[in-house]
């Protein structure tokens, strides 16, 4: 499907600077080359008087208000809507053997995060209203899927050079454990995975939407 036209760009991109699914989404339009075509807002999360929610009462991020007021939310449906508008080859394509293969490791990537998610506001709260449970839980979760990845790149997974949406989760993930759960050593034991996210994480759109560290 080609692209659509666009008669001016109106299209704005809600986002917390924190999130890394919203992250996801910022990599994608930058890597889709929609940079002067989608603006970007930062917002508050879990604010009354954010600037999201007059668009979305839901108020989550990402959100992605397009020129007619329609409102996109969540990183899998975004996605592929920005593929479609961009002309380029899909981030996220859903058909043929490649597309499904992409699709299978994007969620299983966001799967995982889904669970660090979880695993991050239970350490948000004071410890006595925390869940040992649920922390078990998520951790065991994270672990064994990050042992999966890491035996999965060691195999040729996610290699080259190119970029599409499932490396794009990976890396937000990683990322994400990195300066907003460090709680989490994700790195231990895991040379290749390091290795292939250390790469990645080269790429200027990386680069440009690092999120501020958090203290957990």
């Amino acid at each position: 499907m080609g692209a659509l036209a666009w008669e001016n760009p109106m299209h704005r991109l809600f986002y917390a600077d924190g999130s890394p699914y919203a992250r996801i989404v910022r990599i994608a339009v930058a890597e889709l080359g929609l940079g002067d075509r989608i603006a970007t807002v930062e917002t508050a999360l879990r604010d009354p008087a954010s600037s999201l929610l007059p668009h979305n009462p839901v108020g989550r991020v990402p959100s992605l208000v397009l020129e007619d007021g329609t409102v996109l939310t969540e990183t899998t449906l975004i996605l592929p809507w920005l593929d479609r508008v961009s002309g380029r080859p899909p981030l996220l394509p859903m058909d043929g053997t490649d597309g499904w293969r992409v699709l299978a490791a994007y969620g299983r990537v966001t799967g995982m995060l889904d669970g660090i998610a979880v695993w991050n506001r239970e350490l948000r709260r004071p410890e006595h209203e925390r869940s040992p449970g649920v922390i078990a839980l998520e951790t065991v979760r994270a672990n064994r899927v990050a042992d999966a990845l890491e035996a999965e790149v060691a195999g040729g997974a996610h290699a080259g050079d190119g970029v599409d949406a499932a490396r794009i989760a990976l890396a937000c993930a990683c990322g994400y454990c990195e300066r907003r759960h460090t709680a989490w050593r994700w790195r231990d034991g895991r040379a290749v995975l390091a290795a292939w996210f250390d790469r990645f994480a080269a790429r200027p759109a990386f680069q440009a939407t690092i999120p501020p560290p958090s203290g957990l």
